[in-house]
């Protein structure tokens, strides 16, 4: 049958031909839009964060995190940085620390909880065992991290009864566990975790907080607080910023104000007081204001701060490089040994990630 259309049913056709059209491309917008919100995806070689790096992790998959002060994670994939915020399910957009569990689940300690992220998704981790705050113990498997701050102050951590701790995650469930120490009252830097985690040699792990270092072996404690320091005769006061067993067995104690402190498990020095690198002893950069350590590997042990770019000590004698090497920030926020054993320094003020290589730096991300 033949069907004639008149200029009428033309015009409705038209129009009806028009809105689809429409609703195509506005679906398709707003598909793109969804997209967007997921992850922001660029193939730029160098990261575009302006907060500063505070942490980097290479997880199982080869691929690369950075963590950002206050403007989320970035996943480094397939030489592609994919960008996650708030947007995408993290609580926080500042990350302080990433890690990654023995089922390949990637962590985030960010300004206002823990988050997770499964290849997939971000995830926010809300679950919390009370129950067992004095019940200590060490696993292989576990993860640890800083108990949950408070709103408003995200160095600080929030504390439970009135106690500052940490949370450790068995695999199953994430517990809060209570530390042998009191409470500073009316000090905003008490003893809330302020560095990562680590397990040294003899099998102490170690935890350091603003305003003490805290070692557990399985069954008892080895505190290091401004009390051990007097007794030993330690000129300085903690307020520590990054912790580093060396492949010496010798813990290193990053502070902001007093330097470096060396604990060899029997004798505790203070590194910087010994080389007269306190700012009133020296006419050229200090070694005080400490934010990072980290040890290379050949041995030599390296120190990054604030305002003072960064210090290598080769076990003798320290060098000090500065934006004449080639090292654009002097506040270096933390120091990674890759997989492959490059040390790989986190900037701010500008904000990027360092390599030394051929006694200079360049920037690598």
């Amino acid at each position: 049958m033949k069907v004639t259309l008149n200029n009428q049913n033309k015009f409705i056709l038209c129009l009806t031909v028009l809105l689809t059209l429409t609703i195509s491309c506005n679906n398709k917008s707003q598909s793109n839009k969804e997209i967007e919100k997921v992850q922001v995806v660029t193939e730029s070689k160098l990261l575009k964060y302006t907060s500063g790096v505070c942490s980097v992790l290479e997880d199982s998959k080869g691929n690369t995190w950075f963590a950002s002060y206050n403007e989320g994670v970035c996943l480094l994939h397939n030489g592609k940085f994919n960008y996650f915020t708030t947007e995408n399910g993290l609580s926080n957009n500042q990350v302080r620390n990433i890690y990654e569990d023995k089922n390949g689940i990637i962590w985030f300690e960010s300004g206002n909880g823990l988050c997770t992220y499964d290849g997939q998704k971000m995830a926010t981790y809300k679950k919390r065992n009370f129950s067992a705050e004095n019940k200590w113990q060490l696993n292989s498997s576990d993860l640890w991290f800083k108990s949950d701050p408070i709103q408003g102050y995200s160095n600080r951590q929030g504390d439970r009864g009135g106690n500052s701790g940490i949370l450790r995650y068995n695999g199953n469930e994430l517990y809060f566990l209570k530390f042998p120490v009191a409470k500073d009252s009316g000090d905003v830097f008490d003893h809330s975790v302020s560095t990562d985690f680590i397990k040294s040699k003899n099998g102490t792990f170690w935890i350091g907080t603003f305003k003490s270092v805290i070692g557990f072996n399985g069954k008892d404690f080895k505190i290091i607080d401004d009390k051990f320091l007097q007794q030993n005769e330690v000129p300085g006061s903690l307020h520590v910023r990054d912790i580093m067993e060396d492949s010496k067995g010798n813990l290193w104690i990053a502070n902001n104000g007093s330097g470096i402190l060396k604990y060899d498990g029997n004798a505790i020095i203070n590194f910087t007081v010994q080389h007269k690198l306190k700012k009133d002893d020296t006419k050229g950069n200090s070694l005080e204001r400490v934010f990072s350590v980290g040890e290379d590997v050949s041995g030599n042990i390296w120190f990054g701060t604030v305002g003072s770019g960064v210090w290598k000590y080769d076990g003798n004698s320290l060098k000090n490089f500065t934006r004449q090497d080639g090292l654009e920030s002097n506040h270096i926020w933390t120091i990674y040994t890759s997989k492959q054993g490059e040390l790989l320094f986190g900037s701010i003020n500008p904000s990027g990630v360092y390599r030394y290589k051929d006694n200079t730096f360049e920037r690598v991300f």
